[in-house]
């Protein structure tokens, strides 16, 4: 995993709106549902890559019967600390693919 640059334009509500996404779901959807939430690229990015992540993660909890799950949790606090210090993140492979789909 990569951190990228410091955006000097972020806004605390943008912070806290990427943190959100990061520890609940359903405000990552709520970013995507919000007009004025979604223009925002830092949202939009965080917002799809979190719910990207949980997707592939209760996937592989689910195939693994839950013994990647305690990991994966660990791994998205620590993301989401990491997205509320404005920092945009990157997971390895899924930041890519999320990229190549257009969806941010």
């Amino acid at each position: 995993m990569t951190i990228q640059r410091l955006d000097p334009e972020l806004t605390s509500d943008d912070k806290l709106w990427a943190l959100l996404s990061w520890l609940l779901w359903p405000f990552a959807i709520a970013v995507l549902f919000m007009e004025d939430k979604k223009n925002r690229p830092f949202m939009k990015y965080n917002a799809v890559l979190s719910l990207a992540f949980t997707v592939v993660l209760y996937i592989l909890g689910t195939v693994t019967f839950g013994c990647l799950l305690v990991v994966g949790i660990v791994y998205v606090i620590y993301l989401a600390i990491m997205s509320f210090q404005g920092n945009w993140v990157e997971v390895p492979w899924l930041s890519e693919f999320v990229r190549k789909q257009g969806w941010v």
